[in-house]
Formats: C-alpha cells, sequence, structure tokens
C-alpha cells in the first residue's frame, strides 16, 4: 500500500510546511486542524502514518493516541512545543511511535517517517529471525548474537531486553515499557536496574560504550535500537 499521512496541526504555517516538505517527496497526505475531524478521517481513510501535533484546539493529542490505539497501531509521530522530558515519555507510553519537539527540522522529519515506514515493513514480513546491522547479527531463533563473527555471551535477561529493541528498532521504547514487558509489573520502576543491564549489553557489543553504534539513548526518556 502506498504511504498515506495525516497531518494533524493546528498551526497553519507548520501544517503547511509540513505537507509541502512531504508531497515534495511525492508522499501523499491529508491534513486536519482538530482532533475530531482526525478521527473521522482515519475511519473513512487508508491512513498509514499520523503526524500529530498534541496542542490541538478541541482535544489533547494525547487522547487521540489513546483512542486510536484502541483500533489501530498505525505509526503514530508526535510533533509538539511540549519538549519535557515528562511529556514526552507520557506520549510515547500512550502509544506513539516517536516524538521530535519544536522547533525541527524536515531533514530529522524526514528521517524519522523512514525508520517508521521501514519497520511497518519489516513487521509484515516478520518471519525473519535473522538481523545484521553493521558488524552486528542476532539470530532470534537459536538465541545467538555476533560481533564482528564472534559470538558474544548474553544471559537471557538481556538476551531478552535486546529483543526487545531489536522488534522496534528506530522507536524509541520507554524506561518503564521496557521494564514492564522484560520484567512485568514485579519490578516496578527501577530505571536504575535497566541502565545497569544496557550498560552490561553495550560492553559486550559497541566498540566505544561512550559513544554507542547500536543502542541509542533518548535522555530521560528512554533508548531505541539504531535503524541503520
Amino acid at each position: 500500500m502506498e504511504p498515506l499521512f495525516l497531518i494533524v496541526e493546528d498551526d497553519s504555517k507548520i501544517r503547511n510546511f509540513i505537507k509541502f516538505s512531504l508531497k515534495s517527496h511525492q508522499y501523499k497526505c491529508l491534513e486536519t486542524s482538530t482532533g475530531k475531524a482526525a478521527l473521522n478521517i482515519l475511519s473513512t481513510e487508508p491512513v498509514t502514518t499520523i503526524i500529530l501535533d498534541l496542542g490541538l484546539p478541541d482535544m489533547d493529542g494525547l487522547e487521540i493516541i489513546k483512542q486510536v490505539r484502541t483500533f489501530s497501531d498505525i505509526p503514530i509521530i508526535v510533533v509538539s512545543a511540549r519538549d519535557q522530558d515528562t511529556e514526552k515519555v507520557e506520549a510515547l507510553d500512550a502509544g506513539a511511535d516517536d516524538y521530535l519537539s519544536k522547533p525541527f527540522s524536515i531533514k530529522e522529519l524526514l528521517a524519522r517517517i523512514r525508520v517508521v515506514l521501514r519497520h511497518t515493513c519489516a513487521l509484515k514480513n516478520d518471519g525473519l529471525s535473522v538481523y545484521n546491522l553493521a558488524d552486528l547479527e542476532i539470530d532470534l531463533a537459536r538465541h545467538k548474537v555476533t560481533l564482528k563473527g564472534k559470538e558474544i555471551h548474553f544471559t537471557p535477561i538481556e538476551f531478552k531486553v535486546i529483543t526487545l529493541l531489536l522488534k522496534n528498532y528506530g522507536k524509541v521504547l520507554t524506561h518503564n515499557f521496557i521494564l514492564k514487558e522484560v520484567w512485568g509489573s514485579s519490578i516496578g520502576n527501577d530505571v536504575q536496574s535497566l541502565r545497569v543491564f544496557m550498560a552490561n549489553i553495550r560492553r559486550k557489543i559497541e566498540e566505544n560504550p561512550a559513544e554507542p553504534r547500536y543502542i541509542i539513548t533518548e535522555v530521560g526518556v528512554g533508548y531505541r535500537f539504531a535503524d541503520e
């Protein structure tokens, strides 16, 4: 299916800027300035990706994310002036796939869009069990991690963490999401324990853990697995 974007933004200048940029790259798009109209469009049009502002005049963007997630896993990229970490976490935990703070460059937005489209395509072909990125190879079926041809030992929990990141590559996963998916609710909000696990994983696969190539930190929010 050819990508069809829905731009939900009440600032006409920003909305037109995004629309023009998408169309200049041969993307089709629809647009609206309100949340209610966006939900109506989603019920009638084959939208494949939403670009969403949180500060809409009729309803909060977070409510839109929550409502959309009750019936669809369509990718949602938030573009918002709200740049506090807590607000980013809230949007991502509600089901957004990515978050860009205003002001942003169209180059960055297009890069995030390419990631979303690649990830969506990969999910449709999720029979893939071996992933390769640069010198790193991860075999999900055999629970095997290889770096530059040399097998790296991973504990079961470490492998579960990297598998979760890998299956959501390019997408920001919040600390709470990772904790819940890997450990369940019993570990609570022990972000420090998660950081220890991430440090151990990085020591095993990163040439320079201080400047990671594969697992990227979104400060105050969570982590993402590099997409390219």
